[in-house]
């Protein structure tokens, strides 16, 4: 059978061939106009919307945190300074794998899995997206130089050198100056979130938190070029950060250091205060912390060992401590009987050591009865009662005394609430009256408790601060100047205090307290130091102690508190007692007598008697005042001549 064979039509195969290249030909030629079109809606149309887009992926601006102002002492000595410190930072938006990051980092860094899981936290925490969150304040030069090795493995890690606060003199000025926290949530919400866009610490403590406006400065800008990895390549453009104001404080650091000194390892405050101006000199409490601490970071199990200390270092005795004054309130019990009429300078009484409201089987008893004697001054005048601290002779005045005149004049001292000028969180105390007992304990005011209050015992609560003002009254005949720390308006770093602010005084008990009633107070604190050789119930209760050879006159007034009740009859046993159940010793003080620079109280918290215990604690501060003065007046005339 033969094949059939189909010859080809060219013509038809050519048009063919044309029909499908011209097909071909207007599709490429209508891609290549939407390819077009497309090139000018990006290069011309939508031009500023593409650019702004890139840029912002290109261009990144970041907010600068102002450097914190600094803090001087009195005379120029800085007490809280920055330092430059590289700390790690960590972007949780570009990180890649945020397990295998943290585990490259505790390789690189020999982190522990305490610090680990503290990162994990704070990258959990609320934050400003897209900010880099420092989870480690200081690197070490070498983690420094391991990182930087190593950063093409740590997308989302950034190294950044920033100022962070220092305290140079560390635990010895804590509880002074304050010190700086991180910021929380609250902290966020309560602070302008502009200003706060670039800080991470805000001061928490003292000084650094009352002050923390005029310290912490405004908030400045930078426009930056980064990498596709966000890593920043150059800045373009910076609008800088105004540095916060510095201020000096009336504190005298090397008096502090003195004051710290002298106190020792004993648990206790020391609050130092100039009468003529109302500045604070020394503000000691311990035991005490390092604030850098805060800065530098600890783990959780370091804060908690420090928070639940049984000594609480964290809390400022000096401010925040209220304890029984003791002794040391019989001056105001004094001058109000003399104001209220209810004695003279020269009505004795006879102390035998014991002391009974009329009709009641209770004995108030001296602080020198023993089971084997019953103790007592003999006759006693009110300065012999001051010098010589009779217990019986304030029993006495306290019951014959109303007590609504008694509160109302130590109220004046500033007693039962916080006259200090910057310092809001210090402690108001208590000054019980019949009003406060009837509502707080629902029970009557007893003259029982006019009694325990003329010894400075009962209800009445005061802290260290309130004393040293108490002392600053007395030293400045009646004057009440307010206390603070600040010296100054800031921005002064000569030295020099560049505006001394003393606020005006109000006379205490103007119109019942005579000059010659403050003078004869003061000589009988005098008394409390100086006077000796008299025989045993002759001699100031602290000269023994301290008044053998000074070389200046000091007033003083100790003190000792009792923590527990004594029975009827029977003897303080200090030894049965565990440590927090003793006494607590008072000394407050001022001096040079006539002329006062310096007012003063010490408490040595569960430490005894106050002559034994805390007199000699601020004796050793005086002198140091005292030393202090001789040397810098001494400088400053060596300066004067050879200026001449």
């Amino acid at each position: 059978m033969a094949v059939e064979l189909e010859i080809k039509d060219q013509n038809r195969e050519v048009e063919l061939f044309v029909r499908r290249a011209t097909t071909l030909f207007v599709l490429v030629i209508l891609l290549l106009g939407v390819l077009m079109l497309r090139f000018l809606d990006l290069q011309f149309w939508e031009h500023d919307t593409y650019k702004s887009r890139s840029d912002q992926n290109r261009t990144q601006v970041q907010t600068l945190g102002p450097a914190r102002g600094m803090i001087f002492d009195r005379n120029g000595s800085l007490l809280a300074d920055n330092q430059n410190a590289a700390s790690l930072a960590l972007v949780a938006e570009r990180l890649t794998n945020v397990g295998e990051t943290l585990g490259l980092l505790a390789q690189l860094l020999d982190l522990s899995p305490d610090q680990r899981a503290e990162i994990r936290k704070r990258l959990q925490s609320n934050r400003r997206p897209d900010a880099p969150l420092i989870v480690i304040e200081s690197l070490t030069e070498t983690q420094v130089a391991r990182l930087a090795v190593n950063r093409h493995r740590l997308s989302g890690v950034e190294v950044i050198n920033r100022l962070v606060r220092f305290y140079p003199y560390g635990e010895v000025a804590a509880h002074a100056v304050g010190s700086v926290r991180r910021m929380t949530v609250d902290d966020m919400l309560a602070v302008d979130p502009v200003q706060y866009s670039a800080t991470t610490f805000i001061g928490k403590r003292g000084v650094e938190a009352f002050y923390e406006q005029r310290l912490h400065g405004e908030v400045g800008y930078q426009k930056v070029e980064s990498d596709a990895h966000g890593r920043v390549r150059r800045t373009l453009d910076v609008q800088s950060p105004s540095p916060g104001q510095d201020i000096r404080l009336h504190l005298d650091i090397e008096l502090q250091k003195a004051s710290a000194a002298a106190l020792g390892e004993r648990r206790g405050a020391v609050v130092a205060i100039d009468p003529r101006s109302g500045g604070i000199l020394a503000l000691v409490s311990q035991p005490a912390y390092d604030p850098n601490l805060f800065v530098s970071g600890m783990t959780a199990n370091d804060f908690s060992t420090l928070s639940s200390s049984a000594y609480v270092p964290l809390f400022n005795r000096a401010v925040n401590g209220q304890y029984a004054p003791g002794s040391t309130f019989k001056p105001i019990v004094g001058l109000a009987g003399i104001g209220a009429g209810a004695t003279t300078w020269e009505q004795a009484i006879e102390d035998r050591g014991s002391f009974q409201l009329p009709g009641q089987q209770r004995v108030y008893r001296d602080w020198s009865w023993t089971k084997d004697n019953s103790g007592g001054q003999g006759m006693v005048d009110l300065r012999r009662a001051i010098y010589r601290s009779s217990n019986v002779y304030f029993y006495d005045l306290a019951s014959r005394m109303e007590i609504d005149e008694l509160v109302s004049f130590a109220d004046e001292f500033g007693l039962g609430k916080n006259l200090v000028a910057d310092i809001p969180s210090a402690s108001a105390g208590l000054l019980p009256d019949p009003q406060w007992k009837q509502g707080f304990k629902d029970l009557p005011w007893y003259p029982g408790d006019s009694v325990n209050m003329g010894i400075g015992q009962g209800d009445l609560l005061v802290t260290p601060i309130q004393m040293a003002l108490v002392a600053s009254v007395i030293a400045n005949r009646g004057a009440l100047i307010p206390p603070r720390m600040v010296a100054d308006q800031g921005e002064a770093r000569d030295g020099s205090l560049n505006q001394t602010l003393i606020p005006a005084a109000r006379q205490v008990g103007a119109e019942v307290i005579a000059p010659e009633d403050w003078e004869e107070m003061v000589r009988s604190m005098e008394d409390v130091v100086h006077r000796g050789n008299q025989g045993f119930r002759g001699n100031g209760t602290a000269w023994a102690y301290i008044g053998r050879d000074i070389d200046y006159r000091m007033a003083g007034k100790s003190g000792t508190a009792q923590v527990v009740e004594i029975r009827q009859g029977e003897e303080y046993e200090e030894e049965e007692l565990s440590e927090f159940d003793r006494k607590h010793a008072w000394f407050i003080a001022f001096a040079p007598v006539d002329n006062p620079t310096i007012a003063l109280a010490v408490l040595v918290e569960n430490g005894g008697g106050g002559s034994s215990v805390a007199a000699p604690v601020a004796r050793a501060v005086v002198d140091a005042h005292m030393s202090l003065q001789r040397e810098r007046s001494l400088s400053a005339e060596s300066f004067e001549v050879a200026r001449r």
